[in-house]
C-alpha cells in the first residue's frame, strides 16, 4: 500500500475514534505527570495570654478544689505530688469561674472560657497580619472535649462575620496533637484551592473537662491542662512567600486507634458515681513509645541525611536479615535538625524523649520551660513553645523547625517547617514579651521520675 492511500485511510477514520484517542493520551499524561504541589506558608500565629488574675499557684489550686467538695485528702495529697512531678509551675493559668468566691461549671462557663480564648487569640492574629476576616478561605477549629452547638468554628465566623462561603471545620475528640492533624488538614485544602488562606484555631476547655471525683485515673488532666490557644494563618499564595515567617516541608501522623491498649490509654468517661472524667490509664507511656517508634519510622528518610540513612539501614541487615544477635537497635541521630519543640505533655515524657532521642538540655529547654510556665495547654501549647525560640531570638532563616505532639487515639504527629526570614524577637504581641529571660534560669530536671502511676515503656 503506498503512503497515498494510507493517509487517504488515515483521513477515513471517524472523527469519534480520533476523540478518544485523544482523551486516552490525555488521562496518560495525567497519571505519568504529576502536578506540582502547592507551597504552603505560616504567615504569622498568636497565642492567648489569659490575664494576670487568672494566675493560680498549685497550692491555690489545691485549696479550690477541695473547696468544691468531694475530694479527699489523700486524692489531694496524690495531686499535689502529680502537680509536681509533672512539672508545672505556679504562674499557669485557671478559668475565671474557678477563681470566684462560688464556682460554677456550666455551658455559660465553659463558653465564655472559649470565647475569651479564641477571640483573644484571632484578635491578636488579624492585628498582626493586616488580614482582613473576609479574606479566610478555610477555617478549622479543634477543641478535644468541648463541642457546643452552634460549633465553635460557627462561632468564630460569626462573631467576624466572615463570608458565606468559607469552608468551616471543627475538630472534636481528637486530642493534643489535634492542633498538628489541623495543620496536615489546611495543607491537604490548600492543594486544592488556590491562592486561599487557611486559619487555625488550637484550643481546649478547661471548665469543661475539670473533674470533680476521686478515681486515679481522672485526677492527672486536673493536674496538668491549663487555660490557652493559639491561632495560625497559613496560605498557599505566592506572593506570601517574602512576608510569612515559615514554609511548610512534611507532615506526618501515626494513628494507633486500631490497638486496644492504645485506643483506651486515654479515655472519657463516668466514673462509679456518674462524674465526667477523662482517664489516663497505666499504658500512656507504652502506647505513646509506640507511636512515637512508628512516626519516626516514616520521618526519618525524610529529614535524616545520607549517611545516617546507611548506618541505620546496616544495623537493620545485620540484626534482621543476619541475625547477629548482640548488636542492639540503631537509633538515628535526630539531633542534627535545628530545632526540637514537642508537646509538652509532662516533665517525665519530656525527659524519656530527650534520654531515647539524644537532644541536649538547650534543645529542650522551651517546651520544658513553657510546661513550666503555662502548664499544657493541649494542642496549642506547641504554638507557646515555638513563641518562645522566638522571643529568644533563636529562630534563624533556613533553620528547620520539628514541631511533635501525641495524644487520644493514641495519634502521634510531626511536622517540618522551614524558616523563610529571621524572626523578630521584639514582637509586642509575643506571649513571652518581657518575661522570656526571666524564666531561663528556671531547675529544670531532666531526671524526673516517671510518675508511679504509669508502666514504664
Amino acid at each position: 500500500m503506498s503512503i497515498v492511500n494510507i493517509s487517504q485511510s488515515i483521513l477515513e477514520f471517524p472523527i469519534i475514534i480520533w476523540l478518544t484517542v485523544l482523551v486516552i493520551f490525555i488521562w496518560s499524561l495525567t497519571i505519568f505527570i504529576k502536578k506540582p504541589s502547592q507551597k504552603v506558608f505560616l504567615i504569622d500565629f498568636a497565642c492567648y495570654k489569659p490575664l494576670a488574675l487568672q494566675t493560680c499557684t498549685k497550692e491555690k489550686t489545691l485549696q479550690i478544689v477541695k473547696a468544691m467538695g468531694n475530694y479527699s485528702e489523700e486524692t489531694l495529697d496524690k495531686m499535689r505530688m502529680a502537680m509536681n512531678k509533672v512539672g508545672l509551675g505556679d504562674s499557669t493559668y485557671l478559668p475565671e469561674t474557678l477563681l470566684t468566691n462560688s464556682p460554677n461549671l456550666c455551658l455559660e462557663t465553659s463558653l465564655k472560657e472559649s470565647q475569651n480564648v479564641m477571640f483573644g487569640a484571632l484578635d491578636i492574629l488579624f492585628e498582626k497580619t493586616k488580614i482582613d476576616p473576609k479574606c479566610i478561605g478555610i477555617l478549622i477549629v479543634n477543641c478535644s472535649v468541648f463541642n457546643p452547638v452552634p460549633s465553635l468554628s460557627c462561632m468564630i465566623v460569626n462573631h467576624y462575620k466572615m463570608n458565606e462561603n468559607v469552608l468551616s471545620y471543627n475538630l472534636g475528640g481528637m486530642g493534643c496533637t489535634a492542633g498538628l492533624l489541623a495543620v496536615r488538614l489546611a495543607n491537604q485544602l490548600l492543594q486544592v484551592h488556590e491562592s486561599t488562606y487557611a486559619l487555625i484555631l488550637s484550643t481546649e476547655n478547661t471548665s469543661h473537662c475539670c473533674y470533680l471525683g476521686n478515681d486515679e485515673s481522672k485526677l492527672i488532666p486536673n493536674c496538668t491542662f491549663r487555660v490557652g490557644g493559639a491561632a495560625i494563618l497559613l496560605s498557599n499564595r505566592p506572593s506570601d512567600r517574602n512576608s510569612c515567617k515559615y514554609e511548610l516541608l512534611h507532615d506526618v501522623h501515626t494513628h494507633g486507634a486500631s490497638s486496644d491498649r492504645s485506643y483506651k490509654s486515654i479515655f472519657l468517661e463516668e466514673d462509679d458515681d456518674g462524674l465526667v472524667g477523662v482517664s489516663i490509664t497505666k499504658d500512656l507511656l507504652i502506647a505513646a513509645t509506640n507511636a512515637i517508634e512508628t512516626n519516626l519510622t516514616s520521618l526519618g528518610p525524610l529529614i535524616l541525611p545520607l549517611s545516617e540513612k546507611l548506618s541505620f539501614l546496616k544495623n537493620f541487615v545485620m540484626r534482621r536479615i543476619f541475625g547477629v544477635e548482640n548488636i542492639k537497635k540503631y537509633v538515628p541521630n535526630f539531633t542534627k535538625i535545628d530545632h526540637f519543640f514537642p508537646h509538652v505533655g509532662g516533665l517525665p515524657v519530656l525527659n524519656q524523649l530527650q534520654k531515647k532521642l539524644g537532644f541536649s538540655d538547650l534543645a529542650m529547654e522551651a517546651s520544658k520551660i513553657s510546661l513550666r510556665r503555662f502548664g499544657n495547654t493541649s494542642s496549642s501549647s506547641i504554638w507557646y513553645i515555638l513563641a518562645y525560640s522566638e522571643a529568644k531570638g533563636r529562630i534563624k532563616k533556613g533553620d528547620k523547625i520539628w514541631q511533635m505532639a501525641f495524644g487520644s487515639g493514641f495519634k502521634y504527629s510531626s511536622v517540618i517547617w522551614r524558616v523563610i526570614r529571621n524572626v523578630d524577637r521584639n514582637d509586642m504581641k509575643n506571649p513571652w514579651n518581657e518575661e522570656s529571660d526571666a524564666l531561663i534560669d528556671l531547675n529544670l530536671d531532666s531526671n524526673a521520675p516517671v510518675h508511679d502511676y504509669f508502666e514504664s515503656p
